[in-house]
């Protein structure tokens, strides 16, 4: 079974992780089952259904076939939608018996927007805007169930943290989006790149990825120092400030760097929660 995108899937089982280890401070049944969800059956259901119903415009997209996203073949869709099914749905049970109301609805929501962003009728990745919220909201969700699950209070520093986050994702997405301009145009897809523009799109992103930067200056400490991470994102956006649509496949250089980044950000954010470890 082929499924896209193997080497980002600890992206949302680090945030699970992280927030409930910072909480608990203990590895228990909770902390192994939520991070196997979300590094495996979760990511498998969010690629996996995408990979699905956007079959026809990948075969359009020169970046498919690699680690930028599978070229799934028609025979294996849906048994990628049923195990999709079978694998997520008892791990949400699981999860869900551990926590109370709170917990459960982010657990659905979760879910649901894995559904929702791909999913025909739904197709949230097709609605410029609701596409940026909804991808980056697939990255954040796990850190909010973690801290739910964890019995943890969201007070303000945890929202500033979580708003960062959650404009570091939608930055992310929308960048992203800028290298498809062409192919998704030709199959008559819509994101916020092909409504707004590449030069708009990156702008965009880039002014996000500083928003987010200035939003951990406001955190408690350490918290500040996570706004250096956000740095390389922004050196690696800027040069295409000027890109055009014409030209916006460009971007896929910086877009790979990206991937790069993100396990080099990864690892700085470790050092910073290991720091706050100590602390407290």
């Amino acid at each position: 079974m082929l499924s896209s995108r193997p080497i980002s899937w600890v992206n949302t089982a680090f945030p699970f992780g992280a927030a409930y280890l910072l909480v608990t401070r203990e590895i228990d049944w909770v902390f192994v089952v939520g991070v196997l969800y979300f590094l495996i059956p979760y990511n498998f259901a969010m690629y996996g259904i995408n990979d699905v119903f956007d079959y026809a415009s990948d075969l359009a997209n020169p970046r498919k076939g690699g680690i930028e996203g599978a070229l799934l073949a028609p025979r294996l869709h849906r048994p990628t939608l049923w195990i999709a099914a079978l694998t997520n749905v008892p791990f949400l049970i699981l999860l869900g018996t551990a926590g109370g109301p709170a917990a459960w609805l982010a657990l659905a929501l979760s879910a649901f927007a894995v559904v929702a962003y791909s999913a025909p009728r739904l197709r949230f990745k097709e609605r410029p805007f609701l596409d940026s919220v909804t991808s980056s909201f697939h990255f954040v969700s796990p850190a909010i169930v973690g801290l739910l699950l964890a019995g943890g209070h969201i007070n303000g520093a945890l929202v500033l943290l979580l708003s960062a986050f959650f404009l570091w994702g939608m930055a992310a997405h929308a960048f992203g989006a800028v290298q498809d301009i062409g192919p998704d145009r030709e199959a008559g897809i819509h994101s916020i790149a092909t409504a707004i523009g590449a030069r708009a799109t990156t702008r965009l992103a880039l002014l996000l990825w500083i928003a987010a930067g200035a939003l951990m200056l406001f955190t408690p400490w350490p918290g500040p120092l996570a706004a250096i991470i956000v740095v390389p994102y922004v050196v690696n956006c800027a040069p295409f400030w000027f890109v055009t649509d014409a030209n916006s496949a460009r971007t896929n250089r910086a877009w790979r760097r990206f991937i790069a980044l993100n396990f080099f950000a990864g690892f700085l954010t470790t050092l910073l929660l290991i720091l706050e470890w100590n602390r407290v």
